[in-house]
């Protein structure tokens, strides 16, 4: 079997990883995958690995912060590249295609449809949602609006549920190995609490741990992630912050830090639960964005701002017990779910 997966953006944040995420599960049981980028993507992240992928156009119309304009602008795109992708379908000899988040699952849906291949979507925005759901069986990702309110969508297909697959190697980090790498004003005797926005720090994430840092000096706080800008550092810029940048030991950080403050999304929310690290959410942290994610992990995940964050993250670790005992619930369905994805794909590709 040989399958194509379709991925919207650079080929650089979250989507990618997703994608690659979903690309080794299928290779462990002997399933064939090839990634499909945009032409314009630079696809650092699958560079970095040594990868090949192949090529054809995906518009992408902004996500979840898609407008009425680009929302038309990509839809003005999508038939050439539909057109394009199905060739690109045939060419390759697919046997079928999974669309991956936004233009990825749309494109790659679509241009499935055309090829005559079966497809799987696995969606996270309300746009590549009702497409998906009108084309072939979907996976729906925790930020996709018919996680949580899937009795108001209807489809010919099957719906399943599914949790971001994560690298089963993010959960086997070991703190010995980075203690060594660590300043000296960081205290084993404290708790350690790591705030971060993913490989990039955003300026709410920066502010909220400036927030916290002014106002507590009993906990080591972590901060990591290249800043969007170079204004950011300044914020940062304050003795009880420890920045760490951006690092490739992200695995051995959470076998380190007691609490998370994070984002409403993406992998890394799913990443730290399957460590057993109990979470804070700063919403609206990445342009807006809020998914609710407090409602899919309830009791291991608890909603910030900026202006809280301290009183919100204090109330986290007193009540750090109850939080740590959900955490433990939700990991084993997280560690599952590269296993659950590739029976569904499975299911619908022979």
């Amino acid at each position: 079997m040989k399958l194509l997966i379709f991925v919207t953006g650079r080929g650089i944040g979250g989507d990618a990883v997703t994608a690659y995420n979903i690309l080794k599960a299928l290779e462990s049981k002997n399933i064939s995958a090839k990634i499909v980028l945009d032409p314009s993507a630079p696809g650092y992240y699958f560079k970095k690995r040594n990868m090949s992928w192949l090529k054809t156009p995906i518009p992408s119309a902004g996500g979840h912060a898609a407008s009425k304009s680009s929302l038309f602008k990509a839809g003005l795109k999508t038939i050439k590249a539909v057109i394009l992708g199905s060739r690109l379908i045939k060419k390759e000899k697919a046997d079928g295609v999974i669309g991956v988040i936004g233009g990825g699952s749309v494109i790659g849906c679509l241009s499935a449809k055309f090829a005559h291949v079966p497809a799987i979507g696995v969606v996270a925005t309300p746009t590549d949602t009702k497409i998906s759901l009108k084309c072939n069986p979907t996976l729906l990702l925790p930020e996709s609006p018919a996680f949580t309110h899937k009795d108001d969508y209807v489809s010919n297909y099957e719906i399943q549920k599914q949790y971001s697959p994560i690298k089963m190697d993010i959960i086997h980090g070991d703190k010995n190995n980075i203690l060594d790498k660590l300043p000296k004003k960081y205290d084993a005797n404290k708790k350690s609490i790591l705030f971060a926005s993913g490989s990039t720090l955003f300026d709410d994430m920066a502010k909220a741990a400036r927030n916290y840092a002014q106002e507590n000096d009993d906990v080591n706080i972590f901060l990591i992630g290249a800043p969007l800008h170079e204004g950011i550092n300044k914020i940062i810029d304050h003795p009880n912050i420890i920045n760490l940048g951006y690092i490739n030991y992200i695995n051995d950080l959470y076998d380190l830090v007691d609490l998370a403050v994070i984002t409403d999304d993406g992998l890394t929310l799913h990443e730290t639960i399957a460590c057993e690290i109990p979470v804070v959410v700063v919403i609206g942290v990445k342009y807006g964005r809020y998914h609710g994610l407090s409602r899919v992990f309830d009791g291991a995940v608890i909603e910030s701002n900026v202006d809280n964050i301290t009183s919100v993250v204090n109330k986290a670790l007193n009540n750090y017990d109850s939080m740590k005992e959900a955490t433990t619930k939700y990991a084993k369905d997280i560690i599952k779910a590269p296993e659950d994805l590739v029976e569904f794909v499975e299911k619908y590709m022979k």
